[in-house]
């Protein structure tokens, strides 16, 4: 690909000198042979036999010069074109070893002209390709992870009752329900993020009431945080309490946010929920006490399957994917979510476009 290029480029300096040639050539016969002409005539010289000469000997030595100026912009564009062109040759290299499935590439930068631009930017776009891919592994893991535990449960169950060693009491058939919804709300789960990640194309937008929603959301939770003894608020200005979007999908946000938040707040703590305009729209809060995150958890947790508990325990929290949907459907309205998290409260927000 070098090569060529490089011969292209050096191609399209030749029909330049050419023309400079020719000018001078051209500017040679026209002016400088009349002005020859000129001044023989002025000191009584016959120009005749003298003028053919001055022509000829101008023309030889203009084409002398012409070669060696040739020859030598030749080198030096060679030279400068390959020095230019090196980047491009690494970027091919690096593309090699991407495609190849080495993600760590990168292509490097010494000049800030528009060839060390596009260096930058295909960096930037093999980290982001190098984070696709490791999310990606992650992903396949964790929904390995996830499956895994209750499939081995059901497994092991299944086995002891054909085998006789587990009796076929109530018990154990509830545990076998148990386990069987845990993977069917696995697969719903994932297949609401796929809908939401689909969620702009099919967005039914209608003037909503947010006080109303947030209110259906939390008195279906109510009896969670009552067994609990959370306490539970909510701050509206009248500013924010209208929004427009669509009703099933912020639904299905306020209650992912809600239950989040239920799950990870302490027996005997405290949730707030706070709703403001502001220039980009309606900003939401959902405060909730507790141990909080730290800065390494705070800018992963909307991705899939993150969860912040090393351990992966299931009694404070799902498969880690509520809030990825969360993220699709927010960013499907147009607006943004984030996080941030102080000793002793945790603050999931997003904002929707007014």
């Amino acid at each position: 690909m070098r090569g060529n290029l490089l011969w292209k480029l050096l191609a399209i300096n030749l029909p330049i000198i050419a023309l400079i040639v020719f000018v001078v050539w051209m500017a040679i016969d026209f002016l400088a042979a009349d002005y020859f002409t000129a001044l023989m005539e002025q000191y009584k010289i016959d120009p005749a036999e003298t003028h053919q000469m001055f022509l000829d000997a101008v023309h030889r030595y203009l084409i002398q010069a012409s070669l060696v100026a040739l020859a030598a912009a030749i080198l030096l564009s060679f030279l400068l074109t390959r020095r230019v062109l090196r980047p491009l040759s690494d970027m091919s290299e690096v593309i090699k070893r991407i495609s190849a499935g080495d993600y760590s590439a990168r292509v490097e930068t010494v000049s800030r002209d528009e060839v060390g631009e596009l260096g930058l930017a295909f960096n930037r776009m093999a980290d982001s390709l190098e984070r696709v891919e490791g999310l990606r592994k992650t992903m396949v893991a964790d929904i390995a992870h996830e499956l895994r535990t209750p499939l081995t449960n059901v497994r092991g169950y299944l086995e002891g009752l054909a085998d006789g060693v587990v009796k076929p009491s109530k018990e154990t058939l509830s545990m076998l329900q148990d386990e069987i919804l845990r993977l069917v709300r696995l697969v719903e789960d994932l297949q609401q993020l796929t809908q939401a990640e689909a969620a702009r194309a099919y967005l039914r937008r209608e003037e909503l009431s947010l006080s109303d929603l947030l209110q259906q959301v939390i008195d279906f939770y109510r009896h969670e945080f009552d067994s609990r003894a959370i306490t539970v608020e909510t701050r509206l200005e009248p500013e924010a309490a209208r929004i427009h979007g669509d009703r099933e999908k912020l639904l299905r946000v306020l209650r992912n946010l809600v239950e989040n938040a239920w799950q990870y707040t302490p027996d005997g703590g405290q949730f707030r929920v706070t709703a403001t305009r502001g220039p980009e729209g309606v900003r939401l809060t959902f405060a909730n006490s507790g141990g909080g995150l730290s800065e390494q958890d705070l800018p992963a947790i909307f991705e899939r399957f993150y969860r912040a508990e090393k351990s992966r325990s299931r009694d404070s929290g799902g498969a880690g994917i509520g809030l990825s949907i969360v993220k699709e459907l927010v960013e499907a309205h147009g607006g943004r979510v984030g996080a941030d998290s102080e000793a002793g409260e945790t603050r999931v927000w997003l904002t929707l476009p007014a």
